[in-house]
């Protein structure tokens, strides 16, 4: 091959001779994808290692990409793969000039003798694809930091967000079809069929469980209520629940309350020992060795507790990128939305609009992260001064039209004895002393309904209630056969 003449810029100035190899190119191993595509065409195996670490994408060479489409399609398919099948894919598809004819496929078969090292070589072409993306990113943000108009944190953000994608594979297409998601949709109920126990995250209510299946992956879920009702204390007891009793990774973000206090709070809750104790430290010597002794679990607990006051939406999304990357973090609480803000830098028109964004964002973040996010919210004075029931409803949520929209759950802590009521309106005027009750309010993809639990303030603790079945499962019973429902009759609460 005849070597590239040097190009002379200005005729007199020797200095500007330059060599096209001088330039440069983007990242790539041209031999290694023609070895991983020849090894996929002559050994079946080959397609099996390598399937579920690459994507047409990654292939810097078109015509590799169109390939590897085909040999994608008849995985799916479950159909045999080799030169003659992958030839009449593309034929079908109309691509087979495109990549050089049937030719180019025997080239490409014949550069390999097996599938040996296969997984290893896709993992180099894999990181050449990700230098690419690095590249293509860092351009972007080039060109937009010199952009004065630009909203640096804006800016920030989609850059972290952009290479938080990259960092946990996320080597997105633009566009999924129908068929493969439905592909997928299928399995993912094959294996919840298979599971036993949820779907999604337990909350450690069984009541509740069983009414949301679990808190979902991808889900914002917003508990709401006036102050004092206990949300910080339904927020830790869940938090507990996940973390002690089924060992998943929690991350809780106080915008209110120290780390201190809140750890201090889930010490009281652990150990049955009044927080009044716990900050006088005035205890007993049986007192002491009840302390040590019961706080092993909550010391072992894959609790994370970030406590950063006036967190912005943006340092939030970051930090939780940062920890699900780090700790495998599976939920996410906030306590409370009204206390974030967007930074000095967003400029809103009022706090709604700002509330509004901030929603928004959480519901994404819930996206990206494929987790869980809970949020607490405050209620709008509404509920104290309407008269009769006290019951919070979605108005009573303050900015109450975003969070509502965004949210896939929106429930509501509601205590009678909050109001000095001494029983439940049923018609058996249940005793409320020490019970809360949660009201599902809206759930996007499931029921609605309510929840009672045990509540003890002294020790700021939520639990089941033994032998308490929620109207959510009694509406089911009503299901049953007339004489089903004459045995359950005296079992019936209201």
């Amino acid at each position: 091959m005849e070597e590239p003449k040097p190009l002379k810029i200005f005729e007199n100035d020797p200095s500007s001779v330059v060599n096209i190899n001088d330039g440069k190119l983007p990242p790539q191993a041209i031999d290694l994808e023609e070895a991983v595509i020849g090894a996929m065409l002559i050994d079946e195996k080959g397609v099996d290692e390598v399937i579920e670490i690459l994507i047409p994408e990654v292939f810097y060479k078109k015509s590799h990409q169109l390939i590897f489409e085909s040999i994608e399609r008849l995985f799916k398919n479950s159909e045999p793969i080799d030169l003659l099948t992958v030839s009449a894919d593309l034929k079908k598809n109309k691509t087979l000039k495109n990549i050089g004819g049937e030719f180019y496929l025997i080239e490409l078969s014949q550069k390999v003798s097996s599938s040996a090292h296969i997984e290893f070589h896709a993992r180099i072409i894999q990181q050449k694809f990700i230098q690419r993306k690095l590249i293509k990113i860092s351009n972007e943000v080039i060109q937009k930091a010199y952009n004065e108009s630009t909203d640096v944190i804006d800016l920030l953000d989609e850059a972290e967000s952009k290479l938080y994608d990259i960092t946990q594979g996320h080597l997105k297409k633009s566009s999924v079809s129908a068929e493969d998601l439905v592909r997928e949709a299928k399995k993912k109920i094959e294996d919840i069929a298979k599971q036993e126990g949820l779907s999604g995250v337990s909350s450690g209510f069984d009541k509740l469980d069983k009414l949301t299946s679990g808190w979902q992956p991808s889900d914002l879920i917003i508990v709401a209520s006036r102050p004092g009702m206990g949300k910080t204390a339904l927020s830790l007891s869940m938090a507990r629940n996940m973390a002690i009793t089924h060992k998943i990774p929690v991350a809780f973000f106080s915008l209110e309350m120290s780390a201190i206090q809140l750890i201090t709070r889930l010490i009281s809750a652990e150990t049955g020992l009044k927080s009044d104790l716990l900050r006088t430290g005035k205890l007993a010597e049986h007192e002491w060795q009840q302390l040590n002794e019961q706080i092993t679990g909550l010391e072992s607990a894959p609790l994370f507790i970030d406590d950063t006051p006036s967190l912005t939406i943006f340092e939030l999304r970051a930090k939780a990128r940062r920890l699900v990357s780090s700790n495998d973090i599976k939920v996410i609480i906030i306590d409370y939305l009204q206390l974030m803000n967007l930074g000095s830098s967003t400029k809103t028109g009022n706090r709604e609009q700002e509330i509004s964004i901030i929603s928004r964002n959480l519901k994404a973040l819930a996206k990206e992260l494929n987790i869980p996010v809970i949020a607490l919210s405050q209620l709008s004075r509404a509920v104290e001064t309407r008269s009769g029931s006290k019951r919070p409803i979605l108005s009573d949520l303050r900015e109450s039209g975003a969070i509502e929209q965004d949210a896939d759950i929106v429930s509501f802590i509601y205590r009678p004895e909050y109001y000095g009521m001494e029983s439940w309106d049923d018609e058996l005027q249940t005793p409320s002393q020490g019970q809360a009750e949660l009201i599902v309010a809206k759930h996007r993809n499931g029921a609605l309904g309510n929840v009672r639990l045990k509540f003890s303030a002294e020790l700021g603790k939520f639990e089941d209630i033994d032998g308490y079945d929620s109207p959510f499962e009694f509406q089911s019973k009503l299901n049953k056969t007339d004489q089903e429902k004459l045995d359950d009759k005296d079992d019936m609460p209201f």
